[in-house]
């Protein structure tokens, strides 16, 4: 069955080359029952390892079947080493979280049979422990630990069963009650490999093999007997995973790396809790400031759809002369004829609105209300958004014949009317009557004023009925496309100047506002306002992933042992990658899950509290969650790489 021709292995032990095997040459046919002894330091637990290919030698050649494995990858050995081989271990090597049903589920998923409870029941009852299958280790007596083991060695029916001292740890009962186990699986045509340093187990051999420094100084076959397995298992094991690309299911490997991951983090309870708060910290940030930000962005662009769309705002007089502010109407004034001059600029100019203001007292039966009167064109409602909510706009007709009509804003409907409907009834501007016609839709507040607390009344009415004005305070100008306001701004600016006879001195008597820009620089602002607080939040983030790589590493160190178990009875790199991988992953998305959930909170918190506006979007969301998986992930591949490149031998061996 195999064959080792001219085995050498040296351990480098600091400065000093220790040699393992030296030149070893040994064969083990099928359904022998072989012990090797040997004193301390003589190489029996080497050669063990080589014959069960959790080692490599350093030179000579390994034959399985007829069939040399020194070249095959690492994938393939650890697929051959899965099906053909189970040990047993003399510290037992079961993980102290599992229960030894579980433990002896292990093999099936690297053989990628799926984790078989019947096969592992019958494997367990094999042992005389089948009342004991839901209990951990440490509710086992050493006896019973050593059963798990050699359960676990059988559950993928292998051929050889590889003992390492596995009565070393044991009483006289429990060692009479192993070898008799081992001895039965010889009878029932198992090969069976026993290191021991005891002549009363290698009495339970019909071979056995002494070595010292590394060789082989004897070799004596005390008796034959036992069914033996066909030749034709072990080539059909190697054909089959030869031929196979891969041996275990995607989704068989990935449940059981879940399972692993979850029975890790329940046992390390406050490690996992420290671990998820550092990414939901993170993505409760994240949440949180993306949706001020985004409400803030919302508010600011809803105050900019009330100011209208492509605009120029013309005053009469100059903010500065000669480096003196100035008030306006200082130097030009405006009238009608300037409203009709610029509207008459075809092809540029959409729509033109006059507008005066001025303060007013405002009387409803008892009440009274001081506010902001704007007298305004019939254009004004689309220009500026302001199509009443309730009731209508006047019409071109009523400004004409300057009639006394209002449509009021939200706060004076509110403090003069309550939740009575205003739209009918009469009022009184500084001593006139007015009849509501409409109310404004709300425009929210600046750090100026209250935009909701004003009356719209036709411009003529105002100029000449209210505040007695014979001149306009302000055009507004709506441009035909963004693309033609700069033009538009020189034409109507040389209008002015021409149609007012203005000298080059004057020309700053008046000014024109480009509305885009402010809207531009507001949006510009807040769009660097939002990734500001979103770069801010995605730090905390990255503390968390960093706290998720510092847990892995503890948490690699902490299981070199299962690690190398887990390579022992067939895990490859890959597996050992992805469980790890798995792990940290799942910590950041319970993390991302739970700072969904605090960062909500907390943006309806600061809108309870603060009276701010906020926003939680789907996008920011899935952005959170999806960047603190990412974090695991990239976090968490260091720590999996680590533990994947383990040597199973020294991991076994890691205190």
């Amino acid at each position: 069955m195999i064959e080792l021709k001219n085995i050498y292995k040296t351990y480098q032990m600091g400065k000093v080359q220790v040699k393992a095997l030296d030149g070893v040459s040994l064969s083990v046919g099928t359904g022998e029952f072989l012990a090797i002894m040997g004193p301390s330091g003589s190489g029996k637990s080497t050669l063990m390892h080589v014959l069960g290919l959790l080692d490599k030698p350093d030179k000579g050649e390994y034959l399985l079947g007829g069939n040399t494995v020194n070249d095959i990858p690492e994938e393939k050995i650890s697929a051959i080493r899965n099906l053909l081989a189970g040990f047993i271990f003399q510290q037992f090597h079961l993980l102290p979280r599992m229960s030894a049903l579980e433990n002896v589920k292990l093999p099936l998923i690297y053989a990628g049979r799926g984790a078989s409870d019947a096969e592992a029941e019958r494997r367990i009852k094999d042992v005389g422990l089948e009342d004991r299958g839901n209990h951990r280790p440490n509710e086992l007596s050493g006896g019973q630990q050593q059963r798990v083991a050699i359960a676990r060695a059988l559950v993928n029916d292998p051929l050889l069963i590889l003992a390492d001292e596995p009565t070393g740890n044991l009483d006289s009962k429990s060692k009479e009650e192993i070898m008799s186990i081992l001895r039965e699986l010889n009878d029932r045509g198992k090969t069976v490999i026993v290191v021991t340093h005891e002549d009363e187990v290698a009495a339970y051999a019909k071979r056995v093999i002494r070595m010292r420094d590394g060789r082989v100084i004897s070799d004596e076959k005390k008796r034959y007997g036992g069914r033996f397995s066909s030749q034709d298992q072990v080539d059909k094991i190697f054909r089959s995973v030869m031929s196979s690309t891969e041996r275990v299911s995607l989704r068989g490997k990935v449940l059981d790396c879940l399972r692993q991951a979850v029975v890790s983090m329940l046992s390390h309870k406050m490690r996992s809790v420290l671990s998820i708060l550092g990414i939901l910290i993170g993505v409760a940030a994240v949440i949180a400031m993306l949706a001020l930000g985004q409400g803030a962005k919302e508010s600011i662009e809803k105050q900019l759809a009330s100011l209208g769309s492509n605009l120029l705002v013309i005053r009469p007089g100059s903010s500065r002369i000669h480096g003196v502010s100035m008030e306006a109407g200082t130097v030009t004034r405006f009238t009608f004829r300037d409203v009709r001059d610029i509207h008459s600029l075809f092809g540029l100019v959409k729509k033109v609105c006059p507008s005066v203001n001025g303060k007013g007292q405002i009387v409803y039966g008892n009440k009274n209300w001081s506010t902001q009167v704007e007298g305004v064109g019939v254009d004004y409602a689309e220009m500026r958004a302001a199509i009443p909510v309730l009731g209508r706009f006047f019409s071109e007709e009523e400004m004409r014949m300057r009639e006394k009509v209002a449509v009021l804003g939200q706060t004076v409907v509110r403090e003069l009317f309550g939740d009575q409907n205003p739209v009918g009834e009469t009022i009184k501007v500084n001593g006139v009557n007015f009849k509501v016609i409409g109310i404004l839709p709300s425009k929210g507040g600046d750090s100026w004023r209250d935009r909701d607390d004003n009356i719209v009344i036709p411009i003529t009415t105002a100029m000449f009925r209210v505040f007695g004005k014979e001149y306009i305070d302000s055009i507004s100008v709506e441009i035909v496309s963004p693309q033609l306001i700069d033009s538009a701004q020189e034409e109507i600016k040389a209008l002015i100047i021409t149609k007012h006879r203005l000298d080059k001195k004057d020309e700053d008597s008046f000014q024109i506002r480009n509305m885009s820009e402010i809207k531009s620089t507001l949006e510009s602002t807040t769009k660097t306002m939002s990734l500001l607080l979103g770069a801010i939040a995605a730090i905390s983030l990255l503390v968390g992933g960093i706290g998720i790589m510092n847990i892995m590493l503890v948490s690699v160190t902490e299981r070199t042992r299962e690690i190398g178990l887990r390579k022992a009875i067939g895990a490859n790199n890959k597996d050992i990658l992805v469980q790890f991988i798995i792990e940290a992953v799942l910590m950041s998305f319970i993390g991302g899950i739970s700072g969904i959930i605090l960062g909500t909170g907390a943006a309806v918190l600061i809108t309870l509290f603060a009276g701010w506006s906020v926003k939680i979007t789907v996008s920011s969301i899935v952005m959170a969650v999806g960047f603190s998986v990412a974090i695991g992930v990239f976090f968490g591949i260091w720590p999996a790489k680590q533990a994947s490149k383990l040597d199973p031998i020294e991991a076994l061996r890691y205190e």
